[in-house]
């Protein structure tokens, strides 16, 4: 086990490079870097999400580059309380949280990226898909929905999934294109971990309103899940919208690995303050020398000097 120094970790040890086929079985679902608790949650993570402001704040303001983060999981596995406690100290001005839940009648009479393409963020901004177009690889596939849904059934063959596997990936590639690189987290949850988080909503009263009768029923597929997963990440993870599999199983950990993947994505960005306009600056200049000369006690008299 790897031992972190001064909180760094090597966050690529979850990367799937581009081409890999992988395993979900192979990758851990705990911490499995030698750092401690306290230190993350005390000192590590704070120092990281004030990182984070600083570079949202230089995104917003150029104006020029938006951000993807799509966050994919079993139920329970955290996506939720991922993004309330990485994102929420964020300027909520320039971050946009979209959950996709199960598709509305007016969704479904349009092809099945027209509410992700709906969703996207603007120029300056961060968007972040609590579940995406990935729902419609998985669950789909998993329930078999292709044949219940309103595709023309001439349509529908042996190869749709590599199909939209194909047009996924020509999508985000053609956003990356267009200053909008996206990257992509799949929470990777034990289903004994994921046992005791479904329990705990049952007996937890504050914690029964997550639970779902749905949530349990899903776990019967677990298997099915896990194959598909490993497939559709080994299948989509791309240079321009890679895939990272982060342990879920400690929150804290889990939270400290998605908020040094944000802040290696933003620095890739590089995101700078834009240049004044030159009457601004002229305007700037002369403000300071008033500064300089002025005892302005207040903002009325600096108004009144600039009137002079």
């Amino acid at each position: 086990m790897p031992e972190s120094k001064n909180g760094k970790i090597d966050i690529d040890r979850y990367r799937v490079k581009e081409g890999e086929k992988i395993s979900l079985k192979d990758f851990p679902t705990a911490c499995d870097v030698k750092i401690e608790k306290a230190e993350v949650k005390e000192r590590y993570f704070p120092e990281t999400i004030e990182k984070l402001k600083v570079l949202q704040e230089k995104l917003y303001a150029q104006n020029t580059y938006g951000l993807i983060i799509v966050l994919q999981a079993m139920d329970a596995a955290g996506k939720d309380g991922t993004v309330n406690h990485v994102f929420a100290s964020l300027n909520p001005g320039g971050v946009k949280v979209v959950s996709f839940k199960q598709p509305t009648s007016e969704e479904k009479d349009h092809d099945y990226m027209w509410r992700i393409n709906k969703a996207l963020p603007e120029r300056g901004n961060i968007g972040i898909f609590n579940r995406s177009q990935y729902e419609d690889v998985i669950v789909t596939r998993i329930h078999d929905l292709i044949h219940q849904g309103q595709l023309p059934r001439n349509l529908i063959h042996k190869d749709i999934w590599e199909e939209r596997y194909e047009q996924i990936t020509n999508w985000e590639k053609y956003l990356a294109a267009n200053g909008f690189p996206m990257f992509k987290i799949f929470l990777h949850v034990s289903k004994e971990e994921q046992q005791k988080r479904l329990m705990d909503r049952i007996f937890n009263q504050q914690k029964n309103w997550k639970f779902s009768m749905a949530d349990m029923r899903e776990r019967q597929y677990w298997d099915q899940y896990q194959e598909i997963y490993g497939e559709m990440i080994s299948k989509t993870s791309k240079d321009y919208a890679p895939w990272y599999i982060v342990p879920a199983d400690n929150k804290w950990y889990t939270r400290y690995v998605v908020s040094q993947i944000t802040l290696q994505a933003l620095k890739k960005i590089d995101p700078q303050f834009p240049p004044l306009a030159p009457d601004i600056a002229e305007q700037l200049e002369k403000f300071k020398k008033l500064i300089s000369s002025v005892d302005v006690k207040s903002l009325e008299e600096i108004q009144q000097a600039i009137k002079k």
